[in-house]
C-alpha cells in the first residue's frame, strides 16, 4: 500500500464517504447532502455562496445538491430583505432531524477512526491536519 500523504488522504476521504453513506442508507441522502446538513447546523440561513465556500463545493454543484434537498423537503430557500439576487438556505424540521442523524454518524465514524489512538495523539494529529489545511487553503 502506498503511504504517501496524497494517497492516504484520498483513500481516507473515499473510505469515510463510503462508510458515511452506508451508515445513512436509510435516510436517502446522497453524496454532498450530509456535508451541507452539517454546515447548516451551525450556519442556518446562509447564502448559497457561503455554503459553497464552507463546504468546498463548486457553486454549480451546490445548486443541484440544494435542488434535490429542497425536493426532499430538507431545506428551503428564502429571499431576505427583498433582495431578489440572493437566496438564503434554511433547514426544515425534516432537515433538522436528518442533520442530527448525520451528526451522530459523523461522531460514530470519528470514534471508529481514532480507536486505539490516545487523546494526545489525536490532538497532535488534528493540530497538524489543521496546519496542512491552512497551508493549502491560504495558498
Amino acid at each position: 500500500m502506498d503511504t504517501s500523504f496524497h494517497y492516504l488522504l484520498m483513500a481516507n476521504q473515499a473510505l469515510l464517504h463510503k462508510k458515511l453513506l452506508a451508515g445513512l442508507k436509510d435516510t436517502s441522502l446522497t453524496l454532498g447532502q450530509p456535508k451541507v446538513l452539517d454546515y447548516l447546523k451551525e450556519h442556518n440561513g446562509s447564502s448559497q455562496k457561503e455554503i459553497a465556500r464552507g463546504c468546498h463545493i463548486e457553486a454549480a454543484s451546490l445548486t443541484s445538491v440544494l435542488n434535490r434537498m429542497e425536493e426532499k423537503g430538507l431545506v428551503e430557500r428564502k429571499m431576505l430583505n427583498g433582495n431578489r439576487r440572493s437566496f438564503y438556505v434554511f433547514l426544515t424540521d425534516r432537515g433538522k432531524n436528518l442533520q442530527r442523524i448525520v451528526e451522530e454518524e459523523f461522531l460514530y465514524l470519528e470514534e471508529k477512526a481514532f480507536a486505539g489512538i490516545s487523546e494526545e495523539e489525536k490532538e497532535c494529529f488534528l493540530n497538524t491536519f489543521l496546519k496542512i489545511y491552512n497551508n493549502l487553503y491560504l495558498d
